[in-house]
């Protein structure tokens, strides 16, 4: 039995067609979003050549095929066309919003793990040298490996709308045509000028004299860039619907582009960003309030910060901190939050037993000992909800600690395990027993948690 027969009957017994919901995969399984779970055949599936293992989780099926899983992905798609894409009712009808949207971004960040993964190891490797002054910030080399290791992170609007595309079902190159938008360099070189406050720097580009749009740096976006590629498969399927036969070749993308790209500039881009704000505008509330209260919010909501790529309205308030006051309180509680990703990740490593899963696992898990912590998140965490839970709980407890002792920074510096050296003085012990607390108890509690959950069962 070749692969293309064998993906036959995994479609056959899913339930056919008509019960796929979605189709995606990670870096080692597709994944099914099914419309009725009992119409599975588990056992049979498990049976057939090249099929490693199958498991309902987390309220997706999984088929566990190894590291050949994206030849197995692109024949699934020939297989089932654009027949598989159903109405999202259907599964907003059995499940919560959270649920929903950690399998959506679990989805369009699977297959860009390797690249985000990779990118991630190198950047957290460069900071640990720069921090141990084994090579200067300034070298040629160092900008040279910076740029092979943040062209992705800078870049990343692109990966998603291309994976999105495919999640959402619409035209890839219609989705990188609108990641362009807002990656174009009138647009980022307007906000670096909002930002510098220059002379004749503008908030708002006007279409018409009558529709703005708002200038922002949407570089290394999350959010607004997945929203703006599901709304633009809403509005090629309107288009298609309403555009005569004779003319969609043409009309049909152009209408879609232009319609698409006016929504993600005024509408989704700007919620995103102005979402990012309010929250910094919360967590600024937060410390007038009390610091240890602050760190156990911050603590809470700096891994979802992340996930929805709202954590960069948090570093304008370190810097600012540091302007006014010398030293910052935040940043550290960002440190804490990156040590409970790691530790949340490496247990899930340890609980793995998949080889190729352990790999990328650990790889993931490094790049957020380092401080890069995209590829835990992205690649694992949002894979296992009771871990991204236990990384959230270590984060709290661990920034409301270091926050009653008053740990503090007196200048920025990336959140990696090679910060702690400047932390030495008077909260160094703290900030020391912190980083244990984010590891460990994140460890710990992830462990307990998704240990019955078989964990890359082959």
């Amino acid at each position: 039995m070749g692969m293309q027969e064998a993906i036959n009957n995994i479609i056959r017994l899913v339930g056919g067609q008509a019960n796929i919901n979605k189709v995606w995969h990670c870096m080692t399984r597709l994944r099914f979003d099914l419309i009725d779970d009992q119409k599975v055949n588990q056992n049979e599936i498990k049976k057939l050549p090249g099929v490693l293992g199958a498991q309902l989780q987390s309220d997706q099926f999984q088929v566990i095929i190894g590291p050949k899983v994206s030849h197995w992905y692109e024949q699934m798609l020939n297989a089932l066309g654009t027949g598989n894409a159903t109405s999202p009712a259907a599964t907003k009808s059995r499940k919560g919003l959270i649920s929903l949207f950690m399998d959506t971004v679990s989805g369009v960040f699977g297959p860009i793990v390797p690249a985000i993964a990779g990118a991630g190891m190198i950047k957290g490797l460069l900071a640990g040298l720069i921090a141990l002054k084994v090579v200067s910030a300034k070298s040629d080399t160092v900008v040279i490996i910076d740029l092979i290791a943040s062209g992705v992170f800078y870049f990343l609007p692109f990966f998603l709308a291309v994976s999105a595309a495919k999640i959402f079902k619409v035209n890839e190159y219609l989705a990188a045509a609108v990641a362009a938008c807002l990656m174009y360099p009138s647009l980022i070189e307007a906000a670096k000028a909002l930002a510098a406050h220059q002379d004749g720097a503008v908030s708002a580009f006007w279409l018409l004299n009558a529709i703005p749009v708002s200038v922002f740096n949407y570089s290394a976006s999350v959010i607004p860039v997945i929203f703006s590629i599901l709304a633009l498969s809403y509005i090629h399927r309107w288009v298609d619907s309403i555009m005569p036969d004779v003319l969609k070749t043409v009309f049909t993308p152009t209408l879609t582009l232009f319609i698409g790209a006016l929504a993600a500039l005024v509408v989704i881009g700007p919620i995103g960003i102005w979402l990012g704000k309010g929250l910094a505008l919360f967590i600024e509330g937060l410390f007038s309030v009390s610091a240890s209260f602050a760190g156990l919010i911050v603590g809470a909501i700096r891994p979802v910060a992340v996930l929805t790529g709202m954590h960069h309205a948090m570093t304008p308030i370190a810097l600012q901190n540091f302007s006014d006051r010398g030293y910052d309180m935040l940043m550290p509680m960002m440190f804490m939050a990156n040590m409970a990703i790691a530790g949340s990740t490496f247990a899930i490593w340890r609980l793995s037993k998949d080889r190729h899963e352990r790999t990328v696992t650990l790889s993931a898990a490094i790049s957020a000992l380092l401080g890069i912590t995209e590829p835990a998140l992205f690649g694992v965490l949002t894979r296992y909800k009771k871990a991204f839970i236990s990384a959230t709980i270590a984060s709290s407890l661990a920034s409301a600690f270091i926050a009653f002792f008053g740990v503090r920074l007196y200048g920025y510096i990336l959140s990696s395990i090679f910060s702690l050296p400047a932390y030495i003085g008077p909260y160094f012990i703290f900030a020391l027993a912190g980083v244990a607390m984010a590891l460990v108890i994140s460890f710990v509690l992830t462990t307990l948690l998704v240990r019955k959950e078989q964990v890359g069962q082959p």
